[in-house]
C-alpha cells in the first residue's frame, strides 16, 4: 500500500467562493473564482493558467489585491502561493474567518459595495455628544464598516469614524454595523485608506 503524500501547506484551506480577477506576467487579464484559500495561498478557477513558477496578481473582490507564485495547476485553473509579509497574512486570516463565520453573525450577503480590512485598523469614533473612543476597524467598504470597540452605540446613534459621519445601523457577535452618511471616494479606496 502506497503511503500518502503529506500535506505540506503551513495554512489550512478552507472552502470560500470568491470572484476577482488576475494578471499574468504578460499584463493580460482574466477573470477568476476562488475554490479555496488560506493566508498562505488559493486555488483558483481561471481560464488561462500561466506557467509554473510566474507571478501573479489577484484582485478578490472583499480582500483586495494579492500577489504569489504559481504553484501547480488543477483541474480549470492553478494553485498560488502569496509572497505576503506576515502581517498581510494575519490580514487574510482576519478577512478569511470574518467570510467563513458571516452566516453565523448574521451578516447580510447582499452588500452594496466589495469590503476589505485596512492596513490601518485602529481610528478613533465620536459618538454625537462628543465622548470619543478608540476602535478597531474589522472591515470597509465604501458605504460602510463593521468595528469592533469596548461599547457599541444604540442602532440610529450619529457617530464620526476619524473624519468620516455615519450612522450605526446595526449589531452583531463582536461589533456593529455603521452605514456612512456619504460614499467614500471610490479612487482612494485600497487598504491604505485612512478614514
Amino acid at each position: 500500500m502506497r503511503a500518502s503524500k503529506p500535506d505540506r501547506r503551513r495554512h489550512q484551506r478552507v472552502p470560500v467562493t470568491l470572484v476577482g480577477r488576475y494578471m499574468l506576467p504578460d499584463k493580460q487579464e482574466y477573470p477568476c473564482q476562488t475554490l479555496d484559500m488560506s493566508p498562505g495561498g488559493v486555488s483558483l478557477v481561471a481560464p488561462t493558467p500561466g506557467a509554473i513558477g510566474d507571478r501573479v496578481i489577484i484582485y478578490l473582490e472583499q480582500i483586495g489585491r494579492l500577489e504569489g507564485e504559481i504553484t501547480r495547476h488543477i483541474d480549470n485553473g492553478f494553485a498560488v502561493r502569496f509572497t505576503a509579509t506576515p502581517r498581510k497574512r494575519e490580514k487574510i486570516a482576519t478577512q478569511l474567518m470574518w467570510l467563513v463565520h458571516r452566516d453565523t453573525l448574521g451578516l447580510p450577503e447582499d452588500r452594496r459595495h466589495d469590503r476589505i480590512v485596512p492596513n490601518r485598523q485602529l481610528t478613533t469614533m465620536e459618538i454625537a455628544g462628543g465622548e470619543r473612543q478608540t476602535v478597531r476597524i474589522i472591515d470597509i467598504s465604501l458605504s460602510g464598516a463593521a468595528v469592533s470597540s469596548a461599547s457599541a452605540p444604540a442602532s440610529g446613534t450619529m457617530v464620526t469614524l476619524g473624519r468620516t459621519e455615519g450612522r450605526v445601523t446595526r449589531h452583531f457577535e463582536g461589533g456593529f454595523a455603521v452605514e456612512f452618511l456619504a460614499p467614500l471616494p471610490e479612487q482612494d479606496f485600497d487598504e491604505t485608506i485612512a478614514l
